[in-house]
């Protein structure tokens, strides 16, 4: 399988929280699965941790580093595919996860109801 990681999934994994349901947890483990992290992932992250609502690690960079993540970029196709998109809500980082999730083949993790509104494979975490 192919996964890309919601935010809330990520932060979820690498605290060991108790809201991240097993079967995600286990997608994630086993390394037969190409897990992908995208860059806008990081980028939401980062931008919470400078308006002071997520605290971070400082070595941030290196834990995702030591996760079995591969990185995603995002690619110009990714922005285009944005505007194809239904308007179902207006967060800039969920509507960029699912292009990226419809251009490239990919079953998205997430937490967040409001993706199931969108055409693309979904398994809640």
């Amino acid at each position: 399988m192919n996964l890309l990681l919601d935010t809330h999934i990520v932060l979820w994994w690498l605290d060991d929280h108790p809201a991240l349901s097993s079967a995600v947890k286990n997608l994630i483990a086993n390394g037969r699965n190409l897990v992908l992290l995208s860059a806008a992932v990081v980028w939401e992250i980062r931008i919470k941790e400078a308006l002071g609502k997520l605290d971070i690690p400082s070595d941030f960079s290196r834990v995702l580093d030591r996760q079995p993540f591969e990185k995603l970029a995002i690619k110009v196709e990714h922005a285009h595919a944005v505007k194809d998109l239904p308007l179902h809500h207006r967060d800039p980082f969920d509507r960029m996860l699912i292009a990226q999730a419809v251009t490239e083949g990919l079953t998205i993790a997430t937490h967040d109801p409001v993706f199931e509104k969108y055409s693309v494979p979904l398994i809640r975490g």
